[in-house]
């Protein structure tokens, strides 16, 4: 059973960037797609962007393209979300989650498709 431990996260002025780190434990991430959600107060939990470990595919919301990155560490079996340019509208508790992966190319930015999720971690980008 694969578990997931957030690191990161915090309050940051709005412009300003922040890091967050997930790592596995209980298994590796090979085979899987790992990715952020983001659930906001009152409002449903929806995907921010995602990587194929196998493949290194990313894939990333409208609303962070160009601000956000994703990337994987093999040796550490980590994945780091780099948020810049960070918005009052970003502020949101991030959530680490993984499912395996059942193609090369098809992902999910559904949260029911995804298994394995970390405890959250709080982001505040104050204006």
């Amino acid at each position: 059973q694969v578990q997931l431990v957030e690191s990161g996260g915090g309050l940051v002025q709005a412009g300003g960037s922040l890091r967050l780190s997930c790592a596995a434990s209980g298994g590796t991430f090979s085979n899987y797609d790992v990715g952020w959600f983001r659930q906001a107060p009152g409002k449903e939990r929806e995907f921010v962007i995602a990587i194929k470990w196998n493949n290194g595919r990313t894939y990333y919301a409208d609303s962070v393209k160009g601000r956000f990155t994703i990337s994987g560490d093999n040796a550490k079996n980590m994945v780091t979300l780099q948020m810049n340019s960070l918005k009052p509208e970003d502020t949101a508790v991030y959530y680490c989650t993984a499912r395996k992966s059942y193609s090369s190319t098809v992902y999910s930015t559904v949260a029911g498709a995804y298994d394995y999720w970390g405890q959250g971690t709080q982001v505040t980008v104050s204006s």
